[in-house]
């Protein structure tokens, strides 16, 4: 077991989260996802987690690893077009992962959802959290765009109000 990461996920709590997404950054995420969506076919979902619990640790639970169980978690696979997508963000790991369902997954190269990830931990590293979620999901809408372009009567199949957990 890592001991500096078990370190990071027992001293990262709820309140540091709350401190750097408070409800004017949710809120204007919320209003981000809302909007990019009209430019897409996809549904963008986002969630932040604050840490691991110590059994995940135990195991090594990787970030990537727990995007996908949110994934699942948040049933954001659950869309009649298989177009959905989460950003997860990983606090105490100031890892950021991007999942999308098969039917995005086939058409995006996971280079560029690795390159929106990284842009977002750039701005996380500078404490700039509302800044970051932004262009993740500008970063987002701009491959959905292109690759899951809008067709019209896209029905909204997932809330656009991103999730602390």
């Amino acid at each position: 077991m890592d001991l500096r990461r078990l370190w990071r996920h027992l001293t990262t709590w709820p309140l540091h989260t709350r401190r750097r997404f408070p409800a004017a950054t949710l809120s204007a995420i919320e209003t981000a996802i809302a909007s990019v969506e009209s430019r897409h076919a996809g549904e963008v979902r986002f969630a932040v987690e604050t840490s691991l619990d110590l059994r995940a640790l135990r195991v090594g639970l990787e970030p990537r690893t727990r995007a996908l169980e949110v994934f699942g978690l948040l049933r954001v696979w659950d869309t009649q077009r298989n177009n959905g997508v989460l950003i997860y963000l990983l606090m105490a790991d100031r890892d950021v992962e991007i999942v999308a369902d098969r039917g995005i997954a086939a058409r995006v190269p996971a280079a560029q959802w690795e390159a929106v990830c990284r842009d977002m931990e750039s701005h996380f590293r500078e404490e700039r959290w509302r800044e970051g979620s932004l262009a993740g999901i500008e970063g987002v809408a701009a491959l959905l765009a292109e690759h899951f372009p809008h067709e019209g009567g896209d029905a909204n199949e997932q809330p656009n109000r991103p999730v602390l957990l």
